[in-house]
């Protein structure tokens, strides 16, 4: 058997400790890496999930100890529960459980040799009963045909046949009864001497010509069970008459010895040869020449186990030859419930403990075995054996240490583009289903969407970007198809850092002290402190030295290097979260498709009424329209500045509702001819009603940023809104086709489309050309919300305003530290740096102070303090959108 793992916590004798020094541990990584964070200024937001991470893994890495002897004795007993006895735990703890799995191996070997012994008792005795059985049959098929005579000596020997087999049987049952506990010691006064002579009459009525020497006290009086003890004199004393010659007498003699007595047999015949002593009292363990059924001294030696005493071959005399066999037994025996043990065996018979049961493959006890979260999430989320762990481990430990590297203390540029690819990129190569054309387009859009980050500075487009692509490649991994499963597949990618840990804990064990990867590991390990320590001795002796090694390795103080300890995990973390998602994805079980309604008007009366709600409203709209906005003003009292914004979220929401009505009401629906048609005829009518909202939703917000000026929200709103429209298209289309499983990757894709074309306008710069536009028209800006605007607004600012202005109303550039150096290059960065470089030095006009110090049309929050403003100043909505 391979030896055990040596673990850290195994020389501990107590579970309670383990669990206290388990728990303390955690407790202590996480609080001083909290410290840790706090002194070297790491954001909560990052030091709280790295803090629980890294106790989680300690916990992990403890606990995998604690409870894998628990885990292999269920194994084990599994493999037992399907007949192979040849499993063993194996652990070096010295606690309850290690305890607990050291008793369990001793009843698994216990069970093994049971196990082994009935197989052979079923061969062994099957091979007795067959050759009296044989016999018997051959005399009287003889008999009956005639080969022979039916006379006294062939009818004899029928008989022999019959009596032997009839002895087999006696025999097996006494030794059944015996071995299963029924039969009870009925312990009472025996004279030894009296019942020696009646099993001598009783061997010698039998037919044994052999005569006896009895040197047995008159006076011998013990406490036994007579008939038990009958039994076993009966057998010793008939197996020496049956070996020892008609003129050398059997010797039969006894005595006390303190408390205990004894007994011997001795005959005159070949004897035992020593290495045989022991497995004549095996099952059939005798010689078959001298004739018996080879169970009566297994069954002698039973029942001088059940007294409490031994039974064994001795040295016979020095003046004699022949076998000698000696009973000892106490003069009181014990309890005849006491334990029995088995009975020996041959040695030919005889396995070492451990050893597999013959004819019977041997699985062992497998290297991995299910752990609680295994269990814990085998139904929902299965884990299929053979997934490759120490390679997807160590691309996701490469992501971290490049984030902690050139990432931290660098703006959004070319460093956090490069992580945010490889770590894509590690979870794509190891993506189950990576050769899907679903799968490699959603990681295409993933990468596209990650772009901004390196060409546009505006931070919200980044972050737009980033989350759209993160819920692209997630759906695409897992090749989800349905909106649950799209969730799903969002949810997982945390939950991933849980349910992988089992996996990750496994992917850790480097296999043993052979192999390559543990000479990696070494040769990777001594390859650094060499690097290090040479690299640091050579850069406090050569400036020029000094100056390469500082443009090549980052800032590396305490506190430096903390940060970056914390972005390197977390990132390490969420990669190998995303990697171990693609390498096995949540099955997602599609459900039913809902039973329809039993009427048609329980599902067709909602859908019609929700029509007429929206008929009515477009109604209101055609109202509106052709009644001006004196008929507007003059029957509601709201301006119609005031009039188009109040109603665009509810718009925005009343479009989304209406997606869940028709999912809602095709799911519902009737599969008969009259249903479709009612559910095409009523569902397209709230679909193009839909359409009409979006559209009036899209012109509200367009009068409104005229008004007040445009956003990057307001943009974002825009996008979303049209989104949604298009949405509604696609499930008009799905129901002229008749099927919509492609609707929800559609609808994904296209979103993500639509993102990719909100970065690729520059939302930003637009956003201030839009403005600056309706500066030019009116003489209305915010000069306020220029400036705060993100680096990409920069060039068109300096482009469209006049030097003075353009230096007031542009954004501020970046703090040195987070915008120089290579890793931190961003194309709208560095475009804003160049325009200012561009920028004449002349002092500013007296209209470019004015501009810059007014706070003229610096929108409030409040939309309507703004209507008012423009009221006092003369200017209007329809100044605005003139």
């Amino acid at each position: 058997m391979a030896e055990a793992h040596v673990r850290p916590l195994d020389a501990v004798t107590s579970i309670k400790t383990k669990l206290g020094v388990l728990v303390g541990a955690s407790v202590v990584v996480a609080a001083l890496l909290g410290a840790l964070g706090a002194a070297a200024g790491v954001p909560g937001w990052l030091t709280v999930p790295v803090a629980v991470a890294l106790a989680l893994g300690v916990t992990q890495l403890l606990a995998a100890g604690m409870t894998q002897p628990l885990r292999q004795m269920t194994q084990v007993a599994q493999q037992m529960a399907r007949g192979d006895y040849s499993g063993r735990v194996r652990t070096s703890a010295g606690d309850e459980v290690g305890q607990l799995a050291r008793a369990f191996n001793r009843m698994a070997e216990d069970l093994a040799t049971v196990d082994r012994e009935r197989r052979d008792l079923v061969a062994t005795v099957s091979h007795e009963l067959r050759t009296p059985l044989t016999a018997m049959t051959a005399v009287l098929e003889n008999l009956a045909d005639g080969v022979v005579p039916a006379d006294r000596a062939h009818l004899a020997q029928a008989l022999a046949q019959a009596e032997r087999l009839s002895a087999l049987v006696q025999d097996l049952l006494d030794l059944s009864r015996v071995e299963a506990g029924v039969v009870p010691l009925a312990a009472q006064q025996v004279s030894v001497r009296t019942l020696v002579e009646d099993c001598v009459r009783e061997v010698s009525a039998a037919g044994r010509g052999a005569t006896y020497d009895l040197s047995v006290p008159v006076d011998l009086t013990v406490t036994a069970d007579e008939m038990r003890l009958r039994q076993l004199l009966t057998n010793l004393i008939d197996n020496a008459a049956r070996h020892s010659p008609d003129a050398r007498p059997v010797r039969v003699s006894a005595g006390a010895d303190g408390g205990s007595w004894w007994l011997e047999v001795e005959d005159h015949g070949r004897g035992v040869p020593e290495e045989d002593r022991e497995r004549v009292f095996a099952r059939f363990g005798t010689d078959p020449e001298g004739g018996g059924t080879g169970l009566g001294l297994a069954v002698s030696r039973w029942v001088a186990t059940l007294h409490g005493g031994t039974l064994r071959f001795v040295d016979p005399r020095t003046d004699q030859p022949g076998a000698r066999i000696r009973l000892v037994l106490p003069q009181a025996p014990g309890a005849a419930s006491a334990p029995h043990p088995p009975a020996p065996m041959a040695p030919e018979q005889a396995a070492a403990p451990g050893d597999p049961a013959p004819n019977r493959a041997s699985t062992g006890v497998p290297t991995t075995s299910p752990g609680l979260l295994d269990t814990l999430f085998a139904t929902i989320w299965p884990e299929p054996p053979g997934l490759p762990g120490r390679r997807v481990v160590l691309a996701a430990a490469g992501v971290g240490l490049v984030a902690g590297a050139v990432m931290t203390f660098q703006a959004p540029g070319l460093a956090w583009a490069l992580v945010l690819v490889l770590a894509g990129t590690a979870a794509f190569v190891t993506a189950r289903y990576r050769r899907t054309p679903f799968t490699v387009l959603c990681t295409v859009l993933a990468v596209l969407l990650v772009l901004p980050v390196v060409l546009l500075a505006a931070f919200w487009v980044q972050a737009v970007g980033v989350l759209t692509a993160a819920a692209v490649f997630l759906v695409g991994v897992t090749r989800g198809r349905t909106v649950p499963s799209f969730v799903l597949a969002w949810v997982s990618w945390p939950l991933s850092s849980l349910r992988g840990l089992p996996w990750f804990g496994r992917s850790l064990f480097l296999g043993g002290t052979g192999g390559l990867t543990p000479a990696v590991v070494r040769t990777t390990g001594w390859s650094l402190l060499a690097l290090l320590v040479f690299g640091f001795l050579f850069a406090s002796a050569d400036a020029l030295f000094a100056s390469w090694v500082d443009a090549v390795v980052p800032s590396l103080s305490v506190g430096d290097t903390v940060v970056r300890g914390f972005v390197a995990v977390a990132v390490f973390g969420l990669t190998l979260a995303a990697a171990y998602l693609a390498l096995n994805p949540p099955a997602l079980r599609e459900g039913e498709r809902a039973l329809p309604l039993a009427n048609r008007f329980e599902w067709l009366a909602p859908v019609l009424l929700v029509d007429a709600v929206f008929a009515v409203f477009l109604l209101a709209q055609a109202t509106v329209v052709f009644g001006g906005h004196d008929y507007l003003e003059r029957t509601t009292g709201v301006t119609y500045a005031d009039y188009v914004h109040q109603g665009f979220g509810q718009l925005t929401l009343a479009t989304a509702l209406t997606l869940l009505v028709v999912w809602a009401a095709s799911r519902r629906a009737g599969s008969t001819v009259a249903d479709r048609l009612w559910l095409r005829i009523s569902l397209g009518l709230l679909c193009a009603f839909t359409l009409v909202v979006v559209a009036s939703a899209l012109y509200r917000m367009h009068v409104y940023q005229e008004a007040y000026g445009f956003t990057g929200l307001r943009l974002f709103v825009d996008l979303f809104e049209g989104w949604l429209g298009a949405v509604v298209l696609l499930v008009m289309v799905a129901g002229v086709l008749g099927h919509g499983r492609w609707l929800p990757r559609a609808a994904l894709v296209l979103g993500a489309v639509g993102v990719l074309g909100l970065a690729a306008i520059n939302p930003d710069a637009w956003v201030a050309r839009q403005n600056l536009d309706r500066y030019a028209e009116t003489g209305k800006l915010d000069v306020a919300y220029l400036h705060g605007l993100s680096q990409d607004a920069v060039p068109v600012i300096v482009e469209e305003l006049p030097p003075g202005a353009a230096r007031c109303a542009a954004p501020e550039p970046p703090p040195a530290k987070e915008s120089d150096g290579f890793w931190s290059w961003n194309l709208g960065r560095a475009r804003a740096e160049q325009a200012r470089e561009d920028l004449p030095t002349s002092p500013p006009s007296a209209v470019e102070d004015d501009l810059c110090g007014s706070a003229y049309d610096v929108y409030p929050p409040d939309p309507a303090a703004s209507t008012t403003r423009h009221r006092q100043t003369g200017s209007s909505v329809a100044r605005g959108t003139s």
